[in-house]
């Protein structure tokens, strides 16, 4: 048994650092620039909280250069965006054209080559060389002239919170980049009468790139019962060691064979997905066609791999998991499909519990789960086999992403993952239980508000600042449930933002 693995690290990303700069000052000074800014890439390259590598551009000075340079970032499929620096004074109408011709991610970085001024040896020709507050106020000028998306990240490249925006940027780009290159299965439509799950998967191509097209369940059918029983043996044995699998289960016990079918959706998912080339995928409990199962196990084990998924037909979620997967890479944590279940309202102490039939990713625990078999009770097929625990306490984050018709929405909610109250000893699924910000009140409010969906993707990896950037590049709306929301204030933002985006797409 042999698996191609899902691409969802960020080794292979980049991003260009370019340096705005003009012929006016001389060869001495130019020379001059190109070290300091080099120096400056070099720096943010090798910071830790920078996971995306830096990779110096010769500094460009004319239209042509800049044009041609964003041209080249436009085709490298390795370039996830670019990061610009007018480090003297670099007239902003060399850049129109350029701007105008970049697809990728931009971040605006208003810096220095120096932390403090060396004040009594300052005389003009340090002035000319070391401008950036003034070279960067004419590129900022052009840019929203243009009304480019941009992140603007101001401070010197050895301060941490630089690093760390930088960081999140990069986190951002990537996950963008995913999108765009992401072909999504799905196996079914969607659950039947539901609303929030139906979406225009030709805008969904447009704004964010991926490709949401539908294959017959039968199709995975057959790629299931497809797999050999010695690759089954290898999976199973793979689960007896990484999980605590329940008697029943395991070798001799009376329900093995079920394990054994869990094993065979799996194989036959994960070769569908990679002949196909898909990152995400969704299914649906009344679409299950020769399936014997609602595949559980296999659909968690997959978002762990760095899939995306989404229950019912889902597919708008699906590509957030993945999204949110591919962001997260090489942090702690995880990201899942989650639902909003049900509530503890304790007066002053409420909570949200969160789960879904069987689908929930084990990435969000770091305890190890249990492999169990219960029955579903929708469906009309065999019990399936599905992974049991709780997810880890500590923060993170919940985003839906909901068709308005004229636009796509993302609302956010930033929580605070908290242990159960009580054992859950009869509610076999993974689950979460969280904290909402500001209060559950006003979070569960301001979401209906937003006419936000019940299926999102959880975070544990990545927080709220990924997904702004990421909706900035996107041109997406993003609305944001936090310690600083107020119910009246959020419904104003809501009033806005609808004017504002009916007006930005024109007419």
């Amino acid at each position: 048994m042999s698996r191609t693995p899902l691409q969802t690290s960020l080794d292979a990303a980049e991003v260009w650092f370019l340096t705005g700069s003009q012929n006016l000052y001389g060869e001495e000074t130019l020379r001059q620039v190109a070290a300091q800014s080099q120096a400056i890439a070099e720096q943010l390259d090798a910071a830790s909280d920078v996971p995306v590598k830096v990779v110096w551009k010769p500094v460009l000075k004319d239209s042509d250069s800049i044009r041609r340079t964003m041209l080249e970032a436009n085709a490298a499929d390795e370039v996830i965006g670019v990061v610009a620096w007018m480090h003297t004074f670099s007239p902003a109408k060399m850049w129109i054209a350029g701007l105008d011709a970049l697809q990728k991610p931009l971040a605006h970085l208003h810096t220095q080559a120096n932390v403090e001024l060396p004040w009594g040896e300052i005389d003009f020709d340090f002035m000319n060389l070391n401008q950036a507050a003034h070279g960067d106020r004419e590129f900022g000028y052009i840019q929203t002239r243009l009304g480019v998306p941009r992140k603007t990240i101001v401070g010197h490249a050895s301060d941490p919170r630089v690093q760390r925006e930088l960081g999140t940027w990069q986190r951002a780009a990537a996950g963008l980049a995913a999108s765009r290159s992401l072909k999504l299965a799905r196996f079914g439509d969607n659950m039947r009468y539901v609303a929030v799950t139906e979406g225009d998967k030709t805008e969904a191509e447009l704004r964010f790139g991926v490709q949401v097209n539908t294959w017959g369940v039968n199709e995975l059918a057959d790629a299931v019962h497809a797999a050999s029983d010695a690759d089954i043996d290898v999976l199973v044995s793979e689960y007896e060691d990484l999980y605590d699998v329940v008697p029943a289960l395991r070798k001799g016990g009376d329900r093995h064979e079920s394990l054994r079918y869990g094993a065979a959706i799996e194989l036959g998912l994960r070769a569908f997905l990679e002949e196909g080339g898909f990152g995400a995928f969704t299914t649906s409990f009344e679409d299950l066609g020769a399936l014997r199962q609602l595949p559980g196990l296999a659909v968690q084990r997959l978002m762990a791999d760095g899939y995306g998924f989404g229950a019912e037909g889902d597919w708008k979620t699906a590509v957030l998991v993945r999204i949110a997967n591919v962001m997260g890479a090489g942090l702690a944590g995880g990201a899942s499909l989650m639902e909003d279940y049900t509530y503890d309202l304790t007066p002053g102490d409420e909570l949200i519990l969160g789960a879904h039939m069987l689908e929930v990713s084990p990435s969000l625990t770091t305890a190890k789960p249990s492999l169990e078999i219960h029955p579903l009770g929708i469906g009309g097929k065999e019990d399936p086999v599905r992974l049991v625990f709780t997810a880890d306490p500590g923060p993170a984050v919940v985003v839906a992403m909901s068709d308005l018709r004229d636009r796509f929405r993302l609302t956010a909610n930033v929580v605070e993952n908290v242990a159960p109250r009580h054992p859950l000893p009869n509610l076999p699924v993974g689950r979460a239980v969280w904290k909402p910000a500001p209060d559950f009140q006003t979070s569960a409010a301001a979401w209906l508000t937003a006419g936000a969906a019940h299926h999102t993707v959880m975070s544990t990896a990545v927080g709220v600042d990924v997904f702004r950037d990421f909706a900035e590049m996107a041109k997406v709306e993003l609305l944001v449930i936090d310690e600083s929301t107020t119910l009246p204030d959020f419904q104003r933002e809501v009033r806005w933002n609808q004017a504002y985006h009916r007006l930005a797409q024109g007419l």
